[in-house]
């Protein structure tokens, strides 16, 4: 068996886009989909605080399982809006050999 990567997020998405329309009395992930964007972005901002927290507690194994539920309901955001992962990858290969500085500039946030 191999170890992970990131081809692990592909196959989330994957995943997440067959249990779309699945019975949200079985699938989690259904019944995600089922209360709709607000709450998959409200679940998104959630795991993203528990993330934060875990990160300044200091304890990694706990900040890994946090980003993994932060990874989990971002997946499920991007598939609720059909944004798919190449969009994504694609935004960051864009970025690629460009200071982070210099590119919130173009995008107008020179803060």
């Amino acid at each position: 068996m191999s170890s992970p990567d990131a081809r692990i997020l592909d196959d989330l998405y994957a995943v997440l886009l067959s249990r779309k329309d699945a019975d949200p009395e079985t699938s989690y992930t259904a019944k995600l989909f089922a209360k709709g964007e607000t709450k998959i972005a409200q679940k998104l901002g959630e795991e993203a605080v528990e993330t934060v927290i875990e990160a300044l507690r200091g304890d990694n194994a706990a900040l890994a399982a946090e980003s993994a539920d932060l990874l989990y309901h971002l997946l499920a955001l991007w598939a609720a809006r059909g944004v798919t992962p190449e969009e994504v990858w694609a935004a960051l290969e864009a970025r690629q050999g460009t200071s982070g500085l210099a590119e919130k500039a173009a995008r107008g946030e020179g803060k």
